[in-house]
C-alpha cells in the first residue's frame, strides 16, 4: 500500500455530477443540472404552479436537440436529454 495515498470509504466508482447546460422554455433561459429531464420536470421549469386537473393537458416540443432527434415532441412518461442551446415550447391546453 502506497503511504502516499489515503484509502477511501468505499471503493465503488462514483458517477461524475452533471454538467450544467442552459436551454431555452418559453422563451426563459433555464439553468439545467441532469443528463435527462422527465416530461413533468420540463412542465414544471416552464410554469413556476402548473395547473393539474383532469381537463388540463401540456403540450411539449424542442427543437435543436441531441444528434438523434434534434427536434420533436415529448409526451408523458418520455424524458428528454438536455442540450446546450436547446429549444423548449411548452403549452397548456384545458379540454373544457
Amino acid at each position: 500500500m502506497n503511504p502516499n495515498i489515503e484509502p477511501t470509504a468505499s471503493s465503488a466508482p462514483t458517477r461524475p455530477p452533471p454538467h450544467t447546460v442552459t436551454v431555452v422554455i418559453n422563451g426563459r433561459p433555464r439553468q439545467v443540472e441532469k443528463d435527462e429531464l422527465t416530461f413533468r420536470e420540463v412542465v414544471e421549469l416552464a410554469f413556476d404552479n402548473p395547473a393539474t386537473g383532469e381537463n388540463i393537458v401540456y403540450t411539449v416540443t424542442f427543437k435543436r436537440g441531441q444528434g438523434n432527434k434534434p427536434e420533436g415532441t415529448l409526451v408523458e412518461g418520455e424524458t428528454l436529454k438536455p442540450k446546450e442551446g436547446m429549444l423548449i415550447n411548452v403549452a397548456r391546453t384545458d379540454k373544457s
